[in-house]
């Protein structure tokens, strides 16, 4: 099975529309995976179009006042997935990620919230975060996508442009 996995997208507040190297990137998923911050239901509604998506709600979200889920579990092929915004400070610190993980009971823990991509194993649980593809911190804006198969996952961060962040762009004196 493969999964498209997003967060972040901040549309319209932050971006106005999905890229379009992200559908070029879930072209063949079979359901997509939002770690939040979408702001408007606008944006599950496009990637519905082209997969069945789930979303749970990111901080952003709750502001907005959307009414999505905390946080959903999804078994496939027997390897048990949690999707949580990952609404922890510091952002991303991976040991209260693991425990959101170890709490939901999850192999896998998928989050966002800190626009920044990651793959990291912390104990028994991998942490996967796509990042965001429009509005990244510190790094190139990102989605990414899961392959599920005879009962492994295999996670790829793919990224779908240029980064935004002058810094990252560094050449240093010629």
């Amino acid at each position: 099975m493969l999964i498209g996995v997003i967060s972040d997208t901040h549309i319209p507040e932050r971006a106005l529309k999905i890229p379009e190297p992200v559908f070029e990137a879930f072209k063949d998923v079979e359901v997509i995976f939002h770690a939040g911050d979408l702001v408007s239901m606008d944006v599950l509604h496009e990637l519905e179009n082209l997969a069945p998506t789930l979303c749970v709600q990111g901080n952003v979200d709750r502001m907005c006042g959307l009414k999505l889920p905390k946080q959903e579990i999804v078994t496939i092929e027997g390897i048990k997935i949690g999707i949580d915004h990952g609404e922890v400070y510091p952002r991303g610190d991976t040991l209260q990620l693991k425990y959101i993980g170890m709490e939901m009971g999850v192999d896998v823990l998928i989050s966002g919230h800190t626009h920044t991509s990651f793959i990291k194993e912390v104990g028994n649980i991998l942490l996967l975060n796509p990042g965001s593809p429009t509005v990244p911190r510190m790094s190139d804006p990102s989605v990414m996508v899961l392959e599920i198969k005879d009962k492994k996952l295999d996670a790829k961060i793919i990224k779908i442009g240029e980064s935004k962040c002058k810094s990252l762009n560094f050449k240093g004196r010629e």
